[in-house]
């Protein structure tokens, strides 16, 4: 019933930029936290940035200064604008958001598919 469609994944240079775009569309009656994580080969995949609808953001602590998250409510889409990035930074980055829908009475997780960030000379 929720459906996230990432976008704006690719190859780029170290200290390069990437701007990652997650649009949320189905049935829902309304999305509560949305966010940003990643999975490097043979790791967990692990939070990179988070939003509330309230605009309370949280990163992790590696792209503090680098990443920013950013949210349009009105569209349900949340951004990922990623400078300064490093080769620890390639992994495939997931969208997350937190939805309520008609007929449930708890909100659950939802994930976008992924999309491939490549950071690399």
């Amino acid at each position: 019933q929720v459906q996230l469609v990432e976008s704006g994944g690719g190859l780029v240079q170290p200290g390069g930029s990437l701007r990652l775009s997650c649009a949320a569309s189905g049935s829902f009656i309304g999305i509560d936290d949305m966010g940003w994580y990643r999975q490097a080969p043979g790791k967990e995949r692990g939070m990179v940035a988070t939003i509330t609808s309230g605009g309370r953001i949280n990163y992790v602590d590696s792209v503090k200064g680098r990443f920013t998250i950013s949210r349009d409510s009105a569209k349900n889409t949340i951004y990922l604008q990623m400078n300064s990035l490093k080769p620890e930074d390639t992994a495939v980055y997931y969208c997350n958001a937190v939805a309520l829908i008609p007929g449930r009475v708890r909100r659950s997780n939802y994930w976008g598919q992924g999309t491939q960030v490549t950071v690399s000379s």
